[in-house]
């Protein structure tokens, strides 16, 4: 069997673990630069506030209601997710972590009920994050049972198992709320007439195949009980990896792009070396608001070809830097700039360049390793190189941000006895 746990309103649920005076009142956490509602609690939910409802549109409905805003703290609620992964992980067969506060387990045999709420139990009390588990014999089947667990049942546990009962899901989930059709899926399967999952599963497999190809097919085998999606329990090599931001302050003033695009560099090179893997490509880009007509609008992009792959700050920012500079043009004025790695591959497949200097390739890697441990123990940009810059104002605006109450050591709770 397997089970989905899935984290209640994850991002709200991190900010009241640590204040406790939130519980049972309306939370709302917002987007980078503070721009849209991208988390909300139950009691925002229920006031009306929408996800991706820009903020400043809401202002006066969040002073009515007196509802809590946060910035995002990526930090803190990374930090929550890899306390919850590291108990679920424990307590299970075998784990996919298929995002930031979801996991699929291959549950554990016996009373599957009594499994489900003691490991959710378990969550609450060692982390002080809600879950909902939902059970079933495949993970499409499992997703629809962890719906049900969030939104109709009290204990926050359904397993999804009597063959009567899930038909009588099935019959009653649209086509467009299974996991893994899309809107496109969707459409196509209504123009057919087909609604809901239980029609679905009841038309010809041939047919199904021709429409909706192999992928819809596993779809459909998954609804019938049959399992088609093993889990992933092995971390997958991204074939690109992309780091942007809007910046705090529209700006045209290059030595700050030059900080910001030096900034999201690094933040590639350590996930390259995350990952032990190396890029061939670095593609840089920048733009204009295309939101703000009044503005002459401009949108920069330029990839470059590497000679020999790597992962190190200092050739990965050097690089950043040259396509900064070809595509800037100082008549603009720039909200948003991003670095993207690709044409990655593993670190020990670096195939080296004849003409490649290897004795300044070795030592820049070996900073780099410097760089991770310094700032894995001591914090992000404890060190850092001096092109990221000390002046933060492009940086984003996060002015309802939270302490990091689990990864730096200033912000941690002090208890008086």
């Amino acid at each position: 069997m397997i089970a989905l746990v899935d984290c209640n309103n994850f991002y709200a649920s991190c900010e009241r673990v640590f204040r406790p005076e939130l519980e049972k009142k309306p939370v709302v956490v917002l987007s980078n630069n503070d721009g849209c509602v991208i988390a909300r609690s139950n009691e925002a939910k229920k006031i009306g506030i929408k996800m991706g409802e820009p903020a400043y549109k809401k202002k006066e409905e969040f002073k009515k209601y007196n509802v809590n805003v946060f910035s995002t703290n990526f930090a803190l609620y990374g930090d929550m997710s890899n306390r919850v992964m590291s108990i679920l992980k424990k307590n299970s067969k075998d784990i996919e972590i298929y995002s930031i506060d979801e996991a699929f387990l291959d549950c554990e045999d016996g009373d599957l009920d009594q499994y489900a709420k003691t490991l959710s139990e378990k969550v609450k009390k060692w982390t002080g994050i809600p879950v909902c588990i939902g059970i079933a014999e495949t993970k499409v089947l499992a997703k629809l049972a962890n719906q049900i667990a969030k939104k109709h049942t009290k204990s926050g546990v359904f397993i999804l198992q009597k063959k009567e009962i899930i038909k009588k899901v099935l019959q009653k989930t649209a086509v467009e709320d299974i996991w893994g059709i899309g809107t496109r899926s969707a459409m196509l399967l209504n123009s057919y007439g087909i609604n809901t999952a239980y029609q679905l599963i009841c038309i010809d497999e041939s047919w199904i195949r021709k429409k909706l190809s192999i992928v819809g097919l596993r779809i459909v085998h998954e609804l019938k009980g049959i399992s088609c999606l093993p889990l992933e329990n092995k971390k997958q090599i991204k074939k690109n990896i992309c780091t942007s931001r809007s910046l705090g302050k529209p700006t045209s003033d290059y030595n700050q792009l030059c900080q910001a695009v030096s900034t999201f560099a690094a933040r590639c090179s350590e996930k390259l070396r995350k990952q032990q893997s190396a890029t061939a490509e670095i593609r840089v880009f920048l733009y204009t608001n295309p939101f703000n007509p009044k503005q002459k609008q401009y949108y920069g992009n330029i990839a470059l070809k590497l000679s020999q792959a790597t992962n190190d700050n200092q050739t990965v920012i050097k690089e950043a830097l040259r396509g900064l500079k070809m595509i800037y043009k100082k008549e603009y004025i720039y909200k948003k700039a991003g670095v993207i790695v690709s044409k990655i591959i593993p670190k020990n497949q670096v195939q080296l360049n004849l003409f490649e200097d290897t004795k300044n390739t070795g030592k820049y890697q070996k900073i780099s390793n410097v760089f991770d441990v310094i700032n894995n123990n001591m914090g992000k940009d404890t060190i850092k190189i001096a092109t990221q810059g000390f002046n933060s104002s492009w940086k984003m605006k996060q002015e309802q941000l939270s302490p990091s109450y689990t990864t730096r050591i200033e912000d941690i709770l002090t208890v008086k006895i």
